[in-house]
C-alpha cells in the first residue's frame, strides 16, 4: 500500500504544470514552453534528442506555439525535465492560469510589423505566466500589425500594433500611391488633389507612410490597439476594443489590471471566462476599471465581446 501512495498521480498538479494525460497507460504529453514561438535553433535541436529518447516517433506543434512531446512515460518526468535544462525550457502551463503568450514576429524582420511583439511576449511570460486566476484559463496574443496573424481578438486580451498617421499637405506631392495602397479605403483624393482621410476607415495599419516617397505622411501616434474578451473552443466570442495606442512598455501593467478586474468580478461564478464575464457586468465596468489607471489610452466606449453563431444552418 506505500508503494501505490507513493506512486499515486495528482493529474490536476500534473496539467497545472504542462503535463498532460494521454489516452494510453502512464503516458503523458509534455508541453514546452515557447513564449512568443521563437526558439534557438540549438535548444530546438535538444528538444528533439529528448523527444527521440524518451517519446514516440513525432513531436506534436500546438496551435499557441508550444512543442508537446508526445507518449512520455510518467516515470521519465524527472529524467526528461533534467535533460532539456529546466532552467531554459521550462514546461508551459494548463489549467486556470496565464497561459504562455503567442506573437508573430513583429517588427524585426516583417515589413509590416509595427511594434516589437516578441520583446512584448517575453516580458509577459517572464512576470504573469502561470498567474492564477481562480477561474479559468487566461490567453494572450501579441500581434505587429492589423493583418492580426495571431488572431489577437480571439485571447483574453490581444494585442495589436497599430501606428496613426499624420499628413503634412506641404510636403505631399499628389502622387496619389497612398491612397493606392489604402486597403481599408480610408483615402481619397481631395479636391485640392491632396489626399482625405476618413478617420472611422482606417485600421491603423501604416501602410499610407511606408509608401510615401516625401515621407509626407509620418507617424503621430504608435502602439498598440487592445481587444478584449475572446475566446475560441465550443462558444467562441470574438473580443472588442477597449484602448488605443497603448504604449508598448504598458503591456504587462495592462493585462495585471485587466486580471485585478476578472478576478474580483468573477468571483463566485465557477468557471467563467473574461469575455462572458464581461457580458454579465457590461464592457463599461471593465472600462471603468482601466480608466483609473490608463486615462489617455482606454476608449470613451465599446461593446461587450461578440459571440460567434457557429451553429447556423442547422435544423
Amino acid at each position: 500500500m506505500a508503494d501505490a501512495k507513493q506512486t499515486k498521480i495528482d493529474l490536476n498538479n500534473l496539467k497545472a504544470g504542462g503535463f498532460i494525460k494521454e489516452r494510453g497507460k502512464d503516458l503523458f504529453t509534455v508541453r514546452l514552453r515557447v513564449p512568443g514561438g521563437r526558439m534557438s535553433v540549438p535548444r530546438l535541436k535538444k528538444i528533439a534528442e529528448v523527444a527521440e529518447k524518451f517519446g514516440g516517433e513525432f513531436v506534436h506543434l500546438s496551435v499557441r506555439q508550444s512543442i508537446e512531446l508526445i507518449n512520455i512515460n510518467f516515470k521519465d518526468f524527472d529524467a526528461v525535465v533534467e535533460e532539456l535544462g529546466e532552467k531554459s525550457q521550462k514546461v508551459a502551463s494548463c489549467g486556470a492560469r496565464v497561459r504562455v503568450p503567442v506573437a508573430c514576429g513583429g517588427c524585426e524582420y516583417n515589413p509590416n510589423g509595427l511594434v516589437d511583439t516578441q520583446k512584448s511576449a517575453l516580458e509577459v511570460d517572464e512576470k504573469l505566466f502561470g498567474t492564477p486566476t481562480g477561474h479559468h484559463k487566461f490567453k494572450v496574443a501579441f500581434a505587429g500589425c492589423p493583418f492580426d496573424c495571431p488572431k489577437s481578438s480571439t485571447n483574453d486580451v490581444g494585442f495589436s500594433g497599430a501606428i496613426e498617421p499624420l499628413l503634412d499637405k506641404a510636403t505631399c506631392i499628389s502622387c496619389g500611391l497612398c491612397v493606392k495602397s489604402c486597403v481599408p479605403g480610408a483615402l481619397v483624393m481631395g479636391e485640392d488633389n491632396k489626399p482625405v482621410p476618413t478617420a472611422e476607415k482606417c485600421i491603423w495599419c501604416g501602410d499610407c507612410v511606408k509608401v510615401c516617397p516625401t515621407e509626407a505622411w509620418s507617424v503621430k501616434k504608435k502602439g498598440y490597439t487592445v481587444r478584449i474578451g475572446g475566446k475560441w473552443g465550443r462558444n467562441p466570442l470574438v473580443g472588442t476594443l477597449f484602448a488605443t495606442f497603448l504604449p508598448e512598455d504598458k503591456a504587462v501593467d495592462f493585462i495585471a489590471a485587466v486580471l485585478e478586474w476578472y478576478k474580483q468580478k468573477a468571483e463566485g461564478l465557477g468557471r467563467i471566462r473574461l469575455g462572458d464575464t464581461i457580458i454579465k457586468e457590461g464592457p463599461e465596468e471593465l472600462l471603468k476599471h482601466l480608466r483609473c489607471q490608463f486615462p489617455d489610452y482606454t476608449v470613451a466606449e465599446t461593446i461587450a465581446p461578440q459571440i460567434i453563431q457557429t451553429q447556423v444552418g442547422i435544423n
